[in-house]
Parts: structure tokens; C-alpha cells; sequence
């Protein structure tokens, strides 16, 4: 039996199986499809994404794949410089195709001795007090602890189980796809930024080291009874013409596919034994690129709240925080796309209301507070009054001997503490005690979780081991 199945082999599957590995977890990745998609829905990772990689010792071989593009322009495509002192030590977007992050993130599960299973799919599961038993379409049935529903949108995990998916349909739908021109460059670059002024679901750019293939973004005829079936390329031509004025001559795909605009976000994220994340727990318009880096940002949080769980050392309700601390993140990101959605919009109305923003995000703050909205480094968990450091992550602060974030690669939780006099004899074996100092931290001392929200901060070491137990469970003897 193995301790947490993951259905879903895409980058919230495979981030969190990651994540379960450095703490011994047994896990199984059951991934449906037989080979890795080839197409690029996401082009890249935010702020708070780049730092979960730098958390793990990963970041390198992401740099090494990908392209560091400042920081602006998210929120409704609207171009605003980046803000000045972000709390951020990496603040940067990095370009880089979806296609290469869930090969990065397979390689590292596989590193780190996470089975994974492809021509696999999920049909049936049931579950008792002691474990979930998963069924295949092969007739194959599983055993694990626990089961988690990374499997996208249409999670046959989430349909399974019964949880509620409400929301809104489809209201419009948008063709993607990679192909080649025969216009010129000069000629298609000239047409994007004229339609662009007032369509800004279109765009036809070229796709990095493709060899003069483009990635072509444009507004479909109407709604597809299946939006699993594919456009065709005579689709595209025409939706082209239609929007732009010409199909610049597009021939030769090397994929197509279809998107619509629905939001909705699941009731509720446990039932019992299994869980939901990524997308099969919320969907939305891209606007603003935050799928991707939502879904791992979750496998982040559940990952080493899972593996407590299963070690059986986590405190009463450490589980149950997941759905409490991801649930209202994702409703925020549901919240900024349908804002984003109307701001996007070419009717006059809602370009008067852009117009209007465009000119309040002049103000450093308030630029700032949206591009930290979709970065996800404004995300604070309510974790009661206090610091303000409180219920934030802790950015890669510099200290003297390292980099904060270098030495949080095994997944521990940690007490930073620049005091030199607190202890935390009994949850070693959980937690790492750094002394050491840092300019850029305004606090004696901090307990850092292990995905880097700030759990306590102080000096008093009564205060601290009564916070303690509430997130890393009872000391050990």
C-alpha cells in the first residue's frame, strides 16, 4: 500500500509529490495521458512560484531552461514599471513554457524516489477510516493512506467524490496554438500592436528558439459543444481575418487546442482522505498567467502538512489548514481574473474603467499591491494578530553565512534566530535551528514553517514553545 496516491501528473502533481518525497512519503503519480502534452498553456513563473524553486535547491536548473523578463504589465496587460522595493529578493517573471516546467519538476520527483505511472486513469475510488482504495481502467485497484486530485479541470477525483463546483460557465472562448507564417515579422508585429489597442485576447508572436513557428492567441466564433476537440486550422485562418484582418498565412501546426473562460472553485478542498489541488480544486480565465503558479503553490502548502499527517506527528487541525489557507487565495485569483476579464474588454463602458485604473496604478502603492496580488508574494494566511511579518513568507533574505532560502532545501521547518538564546530541544527532528544575522530582518527571532510563512516572532522562549505545538505537533521525548 503505498501512503498518498497522486492523480494527475501535470506540475501540481508532480511539485507535490516532490514535496512528499523529501519527507519519506511513499508516493505513486497516476498520470492518464501516456506521453507529456505538447502544448504550452502557461509561459512562465511569478515571483512567489520562482521563490518555492529557490526554497527547494531547484531554481538553477529553471534559470538554466528558462528567460528572467522584469516584473509588470500583469494585471490586465496594462504596461506599468515595476514597483521599487518589492519584498522580494528575486524579482523577476521567468519565461519559461509549461512543457519544460513539468519536465523539470518530473525529473526532481524521480530524483527524490516518487513512482510515476503513465496510461494510468482514474475511475473509481472509495474510502474507509484506514485508506482509499483507487480503481483504474484497466480494472487495476490501489491502496494508499491518502488520495489527491491534481487532475485539471475536469478532475474525474473532484466528479468522484461528489464536491461542488460552482460558478460560471463559459462565456467566450479562445483558440491557442503554435504554427507558422508566411508574413513577415515586421508585418505581424505591426497588425499585433494596432488590434491589440482595443482586443486584448489576440496575439501572434514568435515562439522563443522555434525556428519561425508562432504562438497565435485569438478569439473564437463561439462556443465548442467539446472543448476537448481541437480547432482546425481553417478555424484559426478564419478567426484571424476576422480580428485582424488577415491569417498571415498560417500553415504547418504544431498543435491546436481551445480554452474557454469559466471560474469556478471547489466546496471544499478535503473529504476525508482525499484532497483537491491545482486546478481540479479551481479554474479560471488566464488573464494575469496565475494558473500554473497557483497550483503549485498549493502542492507547496499541503505537501509537508500531508507528510506530518502521515508521520504522525501533526497537531489537531494542521490537515484541515489547507483548505482554510488555500481556499481564500484562490478565491482572490478568482476574484482579480473576472476583474481583469471585464478590464480586458473592448466595450467602450469598460475601457473607461481601465483607463481610469490605468491612471490610479501611476501610484507606486497601488501598482504595487496588484503586481504583488498576482505575483502571490502579497499572500499572507491568517494566523491571528501579531508582527507583521505574521502569516506572510519570510522573502530570501540575506544572511551572514547564507541565503535564507539555501538552507531550507530538505523541506524543514526553521527557527531563524538572531538572538542566539532560544531553544528548540524536542523538535529537532523537525525543525532547524539557525543562529545567525541578517540586516534585512527587523525581528529578534522568527519560526519559519516549511513552506516559509512566518509562524512567530519574538525573543521569549515560553512564548515560543507555546506556539511550538500548533504547527510541528507535541515534542518528542
Amino acid at each position: 500500500m503505498f501512503d498518498v496516491i497522486v492523480a494527475g501528473g501535470g506540475p501540481t502533481g508532480l511539485m507535490l509529490a516532490g514535496e512528499l518525497r523529501l519527507h519519506g512519503v511513499r508516493v505513486l503519480v497516476l498520470e492518464r495521458e501516456v506521453e507529456p502534452p505538447a502544448h504550452v498553456r502557461s509561459l512562465g513563473l511569478h515571483v512567489r512560484s520562482i521563490e518555492v524553486m529557490a526554497q527547494r535547491g531547484l531554481l538553477e536548473r529553471f534559470l538554466a531552461e528558462g528567460k528572467k523578463y522584469p516584473v509588470g504589465g500583469f494585471f490586465a496587460g496594462m504596461e506599468k514599471p515595476a514597483p521599487e522595493r518589492m519584498d522580494t529578493a528575486h524579482g523577476y517573471v521567468l519565461g519559461i513554457p509549461q512543457t519544460i516546467t513539468a519536465r523539470l519538476l518530473e525529473e526532481h520527483a524521480l530524483e527524490v524516489g516518487a513512482e510515476l505511472r503513465r496510461g494510468c486513469e482514474v475511475v473509481g475510488l472509495s474510502q474507509d477510516d484506514r485508506a482509499v482504495t483507487v480503481e483504474l481502467a484497466d480494472g487495476t485497484a490501489l491502496r494508499s493512506r491518502y488520495l489527491v486530485g491534481c487532475d485539471g479541470g475536469r478532475s474525474t477525483v473532484r466528479k468522484l467524490l461528489g464536491v461542488g463546483f460552482p460558478g460560471e460557465p463559459s462565456t467566450a472562448e479562445t483558440l491557442l496554438g503554435e504554427m507558422e507564417a508566411t508574413a513577415e515579422p515586421e508585418t505581424v508585429a505591426a497588425v499585433v500592436a494596432e488590434v491589440r489597442k482595443t482586443q486584448k485576447r489576440f496575439g501572434i508572436g514568435p515562439v522563443p528558439g522555434g525556428g519561425g513557428t508562432y504562438r497565435v492567441v485569438v478569439p473564437a466564433e463561439g462556443l465548442a459543444e467539446d472543448r476537448s476537440v481541437p480547432p482546425t486550422l481553417e478555424e484559426f485562418r478564419r478567426q484571424l481575418r476576422v480580428t485582424a484582418g488577415t491569417d498571415f498565412g498560417v500553415h504547418s501546426p504544431r498543435w491546436m487546442s481551445r480554452f474557454g473562460d469559466a471560474t469556478r472553485q471547489a466546496e471544499r478542498y478535503r473529504t476525508g482522505r482525499v484532497l483537491l489541488a491545482g486546478d481540479a480544486a479551481h479554474i479560471h480565465p488566464p488573464m494575469g498567467g496565475q494558473g500554473l503558479n497557483l497550483g503549485i503553490q498549493d502542492a507547496f502548502n499541503l505537501g509537508w502538512k500531508l507528510a506530518a499527517e502521515i508521520d504522525g506527528w501533526a497537531p489537531e487541525g494542521l490537515l484541515d489548514s489547507y483548505h482554510a489557507e488555500r481556499h481564500p487565495v484562490a478565491a482572490d485569483v478568482l476574484n482579480n481574473t473576472r476583474a481583469q476579464a471585464v478590464l480586458m474588454s473592448p466595450e467602450p463602458n469598460h475601457q473607461a474603467v481601465r483607463r481610469l485604473l490605468s491612471e490610479l496604478m501611476d501610484f507606486e502603492e497601488v501598482n504595487r499591491y496588484l503586481i504583488e496580488k498576482i505575483t502571490a508574494v502579497g499572500v499572507r494566511y491568517d494566523f491571528g494578530a501579531g508582527h507583521e511579518l505574521l502569516g506572510r513568507r519570510l522573502r530570501d533574505v540575506q544572511l551572514k553565512q547564507d541565503r535564507l532560502y539555501d538552507l531550507m532545501h530538505e523541506g524543514r521547518g526553521m527557527l531563524l534566530d538572531q538572538t542566539g538564546r532560544l531553544s528548540i530541544a524536542g523538535w529537532a527532528n523537525r525543525i532547524d535551528h539557525v543562529v545567525d544575522v541578517s540586516e534585512e530582518l527587523d525581528a529578534p527571532a522568527v519560526l519559519l514553517r516549511p513552506d516559509g510563512h512566518v509562524a512567530w516572532v519574538g525573543d521569549d522562549q515560553q512564548n515560543l514553545l507555546a506556539h511550538l505545538p500548533r504547527w510541528f505537533g507535541t515534542a518528542a521525548d
